[in-house]
């Protein structure tokens, strides 16, 4: 089952670098006017050439991986990503701060019709504070289980560690 979790997320990523739907990068943009309270702000996105995104575990296509500015002055990073659940796949926003430290881990559109407790403000909050080059999230002991959303839980957990692997792998070729 977990092997099946691995194929469909390999898969979705693919698939799902190609475009970012509006719907996603306008719920984004409204969480992260909020998480930084302020009224506006810019994205600046981070290329990674096509090459080195094959190389990671992470989908880094055009819009995904960005800067967060307001007034000139630099707040953090963004990533938006995608991942499977049981029969369909859910879309996520990662906030770091300068030093890709997990400051917040959002939701934005679940898809099924269970599961959607991984959603919540006090689950999600056990990615915060986690960085790149640090110990990997483990399911069922770093991570707490959620019944009814094993797979979305799984896939999310295993998400975030791709997504700080590959970070960590950005950040040895320069591109960070």
């Amino acid at each position: 089952m977990l092997k099946n979790t691995f194929i469909i997320f390999g898969l979705v990523a693919f698939l799902s670098g190609f475009s970012i739907p509006s719907k996603v990068t306008k719920k984004a943009d409204k969480e992260i006017t909020k998480f930084y309270d302020i009224p506006s702000f810019t994205k600046k996105n981070i290329q990674v050439s096509e090459l080195l995104n094959t190389k990671t575990s992470s989908d880094f296509s055009l819009g995904r991986l960005f800067k967060i500015s307001s007034n000139e002055i630099f707040l953090g990073y963004g990533y938006l990503g995608n991942a499977p659940s049981k029969t369909a796949t859910y879309d996520y926003l990662i906030l770091f701060d300068e030093n890709f430290v997990i400051t917040k881990s959002k939701v934005l559109i679940y898809r099924e019709e269970y599961g959607g407790e991984i959603s919540s403000k006090r689950w999600l909050k056990q990615f915060s504070g986690s960085v790149m080059g640090q110990n990997t999230l483990v399911y069922n002991d770093d991570i707490i289980p959620i019944s009814g959303a094993t797979i979305s839980v799984q896939s999310m957990t295993l998400a975030i560690n791709n997504l700080l692997s590959s970070l960590q792998q950005l950040q040895k070729q320069n591109v960070l």
